[in-house]
């Protein structure tokens, strides 16, 4: 028999830190049991991981900076040479005419522009340009204009979005503004330069190039008088270099 001790043995109360070990390991049972759930889900986006916060780009929900389209800088140039003709060029008197099979947008308002900056080149390399009498050589131009870029549209003075969300770690709200006071840009212009240089006595081509370059449109329209001195300039700087070609036939000037 089990001797009468004159008590009775009973069970100890749970203080509060007893009674927060126990929660404390319930919980990391739970975890354990549910690896999937601690590590995310499939293509969940983690602090510190491969598509965190740091690698997002641009939110597509709220305004971005407005992107302009800017003219290129650079001016194409495109030069032939007759193979017989290269004694013949850059000297003797020469005079500047509009190409009769012009098909370009030549008005008698502009014209003179690009013809006054041909014909200034044309000087520098050679040719004899105040005596318009009996011509050796005769320079036809054409011009023409073509839209790269249109007009921008009118610009919304002020614009936003807004977005909410709800997740499991809480909900949240938010709201962007963007006010643009710019005026739409004006359209980028094409614009080429095209010349043929005759012989004035056959008529047949000794060279023919074309240069062409952008420029924004201005409230007054294109500046027709820094464009043609940018193309005659950089149309006739390797004169009379050109690819060589054979000669054309001859027409009647």
């Amino acid at each position: 028999m089990r001797p009468d001790l004159g008590f009775t043995v009973g069970r100890l109360p749970e203080s509060p830190v007893m009674k927060a070990t126990t929660a404390l390991a319930a919980l990391l049972l739970a975890c354990a049991a549910t690896p999937a759930l601690a590590q995310g889900m499939p293509g969940e986006e983690r602090w510190g991981g491969g598509g965190g916060w740091q690698d997002r780009g641009p939110d597509p929900r709220y305004p971005a900076a407005r992107q302009t389209a800017q003219p290129s800088k650079k001016i194409d140039v495109t030069a032939y040479r007759a193979a017989d003709a290269e004694a013949l060029l850059g000297k003797g008197r020469i005079v500047v005419s509009r190409m009769a099979s012009d098909a370009g947008d030549n008005e008698d308002g502009k014209l003179p522009v690009y013809e006054a900056a041909i014909i200034d080149e044309l000087a520098r390399r050679g040719y004899d340009t105040a005596t318009a009498l009996d011509p050796d050589q005769i320079a036809e131009i054409g011009v023409s204009h073509s839209v790269a870029v249109p007009e921008e549209a009118p610009h919304r003075k002020v614009s936003g979005a807004m977005s909410t969300t709800v997740s499991n770690r809480g909900s949240g709200f938010g709201l962007a503004l963007a006010v643009d006071l710019t005026k739409p840009a004006k359209a980028i212009i094409s614009t080429r330069l095209d010349l043929r240089i005759r012989d004035k006595a056959t008529g047949r081509v000794l060279w023919e190039g074309h240069a062409e370059g952008e420029a924004r449109e201005e409230d007054g329209g294109i500046n027709n008088s820094q464009m043609a001195a940018r193309l005659a300039t950089a149309l006739l700087k390797q004169f009379p270099d050109g690819q060589v070609v054979q000669p054309l036939a001859a027409v009647t000037p």
